[in-house]
């Protein structure tokens, strides 16, 4: 089979296609035909050897991918031959909430990072470590669930507890704002989004935005979401933002309100006595579990709703899909095709 690895972290082109044997499934283990990845900042800075956690040579990237079980373990019981299913991004995170014992665990199961991920042909996964994807998405859509959506449904919903008529900010068009931008609406929340392009802000609306502020054109954009907000605030920020948001986004939240922390460019200094002033709630988002996936899941599949995917990418192209990201020119998910 066909694979991607990284031999050491540097520049795009490191990224390398190799070959390598078939793998075969343990008795708790499933083989997938993986048929499509989808790439997330995390993954550049894996590449680029910026992760936090270091890099295992020769790994194999990307944590997010969707495919088909071609083979399962004598003792396999939660799947079967022929089921569409997506890996979780944490293999060991299956439900509950965080502690330090089962945090480390979880991370050293991450896949695409502490282990090897899916950008491959055929990947060998824990059946623990799999769910079923909504029938009605394609394997490309199944993709991009793992991670972005994953993260954005535990802001939104798990953190947020985002209710009808609330406010909810979300900054940029990747991949979690959307997803983020997808669920308050589907939750019947009121939506504010930034980005630093026009046509992306178009997009925004169209998507059900109510409100948009360019922080290019208008840099204190914080002020920009007051005024839609008639001086009340937001009752949450998802907070995926670039080196200098998370200030602003403290201004931007109403007294009383959240602010999920998700971005790993978020610094600046801020001012906790603004942030207790407010009585608001900062918590650090780190993905989410099997239990997490497996609820998204439901509603996704409930209210037919589909990701939104920038550009489908083959698998011999998949430096050229690294670029694209890279680039921050996208809106939505970035995917590979690979079988």
């Amino acid at each position: 089979m066909k694979l991607y690895q990284i031999p050491e972290p540097g520049a795009i082109e490191n990224l390398s296609l190799a070959e390598a044997t078939d793998p075969a499934p343990g008795d708790h283990e499933v083989l997938i035909r993986v048929r499509a990845v989808s790439l997330n900042y995390r993954d550049l800075m894996v590449l680029r050897g910026t992760y936090a956690r270091g890099h295992r040579p020769n790994l194999i990237p990307c944590s997010d991918g969707a495919g088909e079980v071609i083979a399962i373990g004598n003792k396999v019981s939660r799947v079967k031959v022929g089921d569409r299913v997506a890996g979780i991004f944490m293999q060991k995170w299956i439900a509950g909430g965080v502690t330090a014992e089962g945090s480390r665990e979880a991370g050293a199961s991450a896949l695409g990072g502490a282990i090897d991920g899916m950008l491959a042909e055929q990947v060998v996964l824990h059946e623990d470590g799999v769910v079923h994807i909504p029938e009605h998405l394609s394997f490309e859509e199944g993709s991009t669930l793992p991670c972005a959506a994953v993260t954005a449904w535990h802001a939104v919903v798990d953190f947020g507890r985002t209710r009808a008529g609330e406010t909810v900010l979300v900054l940029g068009t990747g991949g979690v704002s959307i997803f983020a931008l997808q669920f308050a609406r589907m939750h019947g929340a009121r939506v504010i989004a930034t980005s630093s392009h026009d046509e992306k802000i178009h997009r925004a609306f169209a998507m059900g935005a109510d409100a948009t502020v360019n922080y290019k054109t208008f840099p204190e954009w914080q002020l920009g979401v007051l005024e839609a907000t008639a001086k009340r605030g937001v009752d949450l920020v998802v907070e995926v933002g670039g080196a200098g948001t998370l200030p602003r986004s403290i201004d931007s939240v109403r007294f009383g309100g959240k602010i999920a922390l998700i971005g790993v460019l978020t610094s600046g200094e801020i001012n906790p006595t603004k942030l207790m002033g407010k009585s608001a709630t900062l918590q650090g988002i780190y993905v989410g579990s099997r239990e997490m996936f497996v609820a998204m899941n439901r509603a996704i599949a409930l209210h037919k709703m589909r990701p939104v995917i920038d550009r489908v990418f083959e698998f011999d192209q998949a430096q050229e899909a690294y670029r694209l990201l890279a680039s921050a020119s996208h809106f939505g998910k970035v995917v590979i095709r690979v079988g």
